[in-house]
């Protein structure tokens, strides 16, 4: 793993494979690593180099118990592709397909095209009651028993076809249970994130989008990945059938042929650069140093 300093704050990603950089974006409390099961293979097969970033507040990167920002994680996603030299194609999921849209609103120069899974940009009455009781559990120290906090992520986060599957839903379950860990300080902060209304400043975004929403997410439903894509001009939305929260994961052949094709199908415009990016700067925003280490983190994702 490969590590980077911005404004004091150390980052650890990942490069593979060669030719345009795409660059995958985790949910809350995702480790980077979860991309490898099934998106980079598939990517740096069809001919991309292809990074993964552990978010701020998820280790190895530095946690930032203290709290941070929507701009601070867009900020962290932009200094990446400078370093590994811009512009990229973005991918998010959850949480990173919002770190995406930002992204693509706040620097249009950076992003090729934007792929956003399950993906929202209004607060949801539901996620704001999960959000709020995550954030209690983990201020009252309450640890909920581990086969019980399966049963209830399995739920959450699978497709109806998974979970009506004994044997499928038997080994999501035990990865469940295996992966389980308590909410540190940094996913903490995260769940503090503010989520604002921004449908109408989506309307500005310029860069190609596609949106995917997975019809059997309980987390966040597909009518709120539709919305995004009606807010921005000429985005694709998909819906995928038979996918819940964790779509990439039930169905990563069908995830990947959509976000492959919608590379190789759609070009960007030309388009001009925002006021204070063009030229891109011929160094990295904040104070950037880099270095490399060869310790992965083990924590489950």
């Amino acid at each position: 793993m490969t590590f980077f300093t911005r404004d004091g704050v150390r980052l650890g990603y990942d490069v593979i494979g060669d030719g345009p950089l795409v660059l995958l974006v985790m949910g809350t409390g995702s480790p980077g690593r979860v991309w490898h099961l099934h998106q980079v293979p598939a990517l740096v097969a069809a001919g991309y180099r292809v990074a993964t970033l552990d978010n701020r507040g998820v280790a190895p990167s530095d946690e930032c118990g203290s709290g941070f920002t929507m701009a601070d994680m867009v900020g962290d996603v932009a200094a990446l592709i400078e370093l590994l030299g811009a512009p990229a194609r973005l991918v998010g999921t959850s949480l990173g397909a919002r770190i995406v849209a930002e992204t693509a609103l706040a620097r249009p120069d950076l992003a090729v095209q934007a792929v956003m899974l399950a993906a929202h940009g209004r607060p949801d009455p539901l996620q704001e009651r999960l959000t709020a009781g995550r954030r209690e559990l983990h201020d009252r120290g309450i640890e909920l028993p581990p086969g019980f906090a399966a049963a209830v992520a399995a739920q959450q986060n699978l497709s109806r076809r998974t979970l009506a599957d004994r044997a499928a839903v038997t080994d999501w379950l035990e990865i469940f249970e295996f992966a389980a860990a308590q909410t540190g300080p940094g996913v903490r902060a995260q769940l503090d994130l503010a989520d604002s209304d921004r449908l109408a400043d989506y309307r500005r975004i310029t860069v190609p989008s596609l949106v995917v929403g997975f019809a059997d997410d309980l987390m966040l439903p597909p009518y709120l990945a539709r919305e995004v894509a009606d807010a921005i001009p000429a985005a694709r939305y998909v819906e995928l059938a038979d996918c819940g929260h964790y779509g990439y994961l039930e169905r990563p052949d069908a995830v990947n042929e959509l976000v492959l094709e919608f590379f190789t199908t759609v070009r960007a415009p030309a388009r001009a650069c925002p006021p204070g990016h063009c030229p891109p700067p011929p160094h990295v925003p904040g104070d950037v140093q880099q270095a490399t280490s060869t310790q992965r983190s083990l924590e489950p994702g």
